[in-house]
């Protein structure tokens, strides 16, 4: 079992803390696409998940390739996330 997961923070997370959840739930979703994809290297890579008015931010410890910036994407614009393609990747 891997315990140390990112980080999760949010602007404003303290009046909305739903905001919180939802990153929960994007980073549950992006985990799983991962694992059905036999990638169980990206939980590694993954250090923090902001999420700055309604844009998700995700920091790398080391450069993802693109099938794991999609996870992201997919998470994101899902309706456990935000329903949005606001996604950026920060390394």
């Amino acid at each position: 079992m891997f315990l140390d997961h990112p980080t999760m923070t949010a602007t404003n997370a303290v009046a909305e803390p739903d905001r919180l959840e939802r990153l929960q739930r994007a980073y549950g979703y992006a985990m799983a696409l991962a694992d059905a994809a036999g990638n169980g290297d990206v939980v590694e890579k993954v250090t923090q998940l902001h999420d700055h008015k309604g844009t998700l931010i995700v920091f790398w410890h080391e450069p993802p390739i693109d099938e794991e910036r999609e996870y992201f994407t997919r998470a994101w614009a899902s309706k456990v996330g935000d329903g949005t393609l606001n996604v950026e990747h920060e390394y």
